[in-house]
């Protein structure tokens, strides 16, 4: 199937709706159009999935996040295509299970004697694929990748590590500069994956996952097979995986129905109520906390004026995006990181509800009458993007405020626009911790603060919490952090967005995640095919 990247251009009606157009009227006449013109009725429901473990078969994967940019070295990944690719052909050190707690992987217990001091065990008894036997210096050399002097957005996650140090063949010891309880699931990074002491050789990458790597075209797709025995039970069942990037949303969903691949991701609200009728199909849902982003950047004009920044938030409809966009299929987001399910969570924050008169006030104050500005985005930013952009522009003008919405294309997204332009469509993965959001996005230090919103002062707030023990105080500290972001930053955050995938029935064992969709991006280790 032959898949062009859309063009660059711009969109200024509600024609940014068509997809959905075109999914209901195919529902009219009876199915959706396939790639080869068919038609599938799309009718039906799905059925529970209580099959053993079977192996062998391929797994086909439809996946949005792919670009002719990418590489496979941990260090760089920004999307999901290239972090799924990771875990089928290396581990990480600590897995997020699906409730969100962190479990070992290959660092298989930890203990901690003070509150800056953490012992790890390394897994003994593993091998990467070239035969080398996993032992502390192949972690201490994967870890310290992300360390001093790269350009890994991992970095800011281990600001506060000061020391990796080998006890012995395996065992590790981190020193930290200040205390940080959660420090396992910090090193759940999907960055943070192991490969031998001292490897270099990105095009080919070794590690100790079930898969090893057989081809790889960036932007078009992946071939992995079994690597032989898995040192995990009961996982990578299939006997090879092949990823094909399909960044546009309605050819993603045409190459399910027409049987090329077993899996889709990145599927909105509404399809997702069409495929859940066909009982062909399965699909499934994730609540993550992963949000939507519109990044302004605050070293730029008009944006470095926080009245600007204020006035833009007050100029768009959340609660309609939400209705619109993800057709129920998420929450309303408040201009901070941290979702209304997380312990955390500051529900005494006010909100930044659609208020033209408000939006014409901090207009007013920073001395405009009329706001020209230019939202660029794409599909590549997260399933809908274009959607929003042209909801927001119709409420924006009510408030004053001229909204362009210029469509880029999806491939070359992430190097050619995002942190570049200074007003762009993005998305930010859910995180287990408040402080791996934080390190994410909003620290002064992070390659991915996308706003260019660097405070010191919330760096400091952002620490303290982090060394916090008492759980009231830290819940105080952690509200501060999201007050200061919300009132303060870059990050018009419109929505939380669930995750909702889509697959074929013969998909047997997936279940939802807490963390990222796909399982986490591991679903190639945990699913098989029912025959």
């Amino acid at each position: 199937m032959a898949l062009q990247s859309p063009k660059s251009g711009h969109v200024t009606s509600v024609g940014g709706l068509d997809r959905r157009r075109f999914l209901e009227g195919a529902v009219l006449v009876g199915g959706v159009a396939t790639a080869g013109g068919a038609l599938a009725a799309l009718t039906g429901c799905t059925v529970p999935d209580d099959t053993p473990a079977g192996p062998g078969g391929a797994l086909r994967l439809g996946m949005a996040g792919g670009s002719t940019s990418d590489v496979l070295d941990p260090r760089t990944f920004l999307d999901w295509v290239p972090i799924n690719i990771g875990y089928q052909l290396m581990n990480g050190l600590v897995e997020i299970d699906g409730e969100g707690t962190a479990r070992p992987e290959l660092l298989e217990d930890w203990e901690s004697p003070a509150v800056t001091e953490w012992i790890f065990k390394v897994r003994r008894d593993v091998l990467f694929h070239n035969g080398k036997s996993l032992d502390a210096d192949d972690v201490i050399y994967s870890i310290n990748l992300h360390r001093g002097d790269t350009r890994s957005p991992t970095k800011a996650v281990l600001e506060n590590v000061l020391e990796v140090r080998k006890l012995d063949a395996s065992r590790i010891k981190i020193t930290l500069a200040a205390g940080d309880a959660d420090l396992p699931a910090t090193l759940s990074d999907y960055r943070l994956l192991v490969v031998p002491d001292g490897f270099t050789d990105w095009a080919n990458p070794i590690g100790t996952g079930g898969y090893r790597l057989e081809n790889f075209e960036p932007g078009v797709r992946c071939i992995t097979r079994k690597a032989g025995q898995y040192w995990k039970p009961n996982a990578a069942h299939v006997e090879a995986i092949e990823i094909i990037v399909i960044n546009d949303p309605v050819a993603r969903v045409n190459a399910l129905i027409s049987g090329q691949v077993d899996v889709i991701n990145r599927i909105d609200g509404r399809t997702a109520n069409l495929m859940k009728r066909n009982a062909r199909f399965q699909v499934v849902r994730s609540q993550t906390g992963q949000y939507a982003v519109l990044a302004m950047n605050c070293e730029s004009d008009p944006y470095r004026n926080n009245d600007i920044r204020l006035a833009l938030k007050y100029a768009i409809d959340r609660a309609n995006i939400v209705k619109t966009v993800l057709n129920g299929y998420g929450t309303v987001g408040n201009d901070q990181p941290i979702p209304p399910g997380n312990r955390y969570f500051d529900a005494s924050l006010a909100p930044h509800a659609y208020d033209p008169d408000r939006a014409r006030f901090y207009l007013k104050k920073a001395g405009v009458e009329r706001l020209s500005v230019t939202l660029q985005a794409s599909e590549a930013a997260f399933s809908g993007a274009l959607d929003v952009g042209v909801l927001f522009q119709a409420a924006a003008a009510r408030a004053g405020i001229a909204l362009e919405v210029r469509r880029e294309p999806a491939d070359g997204y992430w190097t050619n626009v995002y942190q570049k332009a200074p007003f762009c469509a993005s998305y930010s993965d859910g995180r287990t911790t408040v402080e791996g959001a934080l390190s994410k996005a909003y620290r002064s230090t992070s390659s991915t603060n996308d706003t260019n919103w660097r405070r010191p002062a919330f760096d400091q707030l952002a620490n303290q919490a982090r060394a916090e023990t008492d759980p009231a105080r830290r819940r105080e500290l952690y509200g501060a952090c999201q007050q200061m972001i919300a009132e303060d930053g870059g990050a018009l955050i419109p929505m939380f967005m669930d995750h909702i995938e889509a697959g074929s029935q013969r998909v047997k064992g997936w279940r939802p995640s807490a963390i990222f969709d796909m399982m986490g991006q591991r679903l190639g280790e945990k699913v098989w095919l029912q025959s």
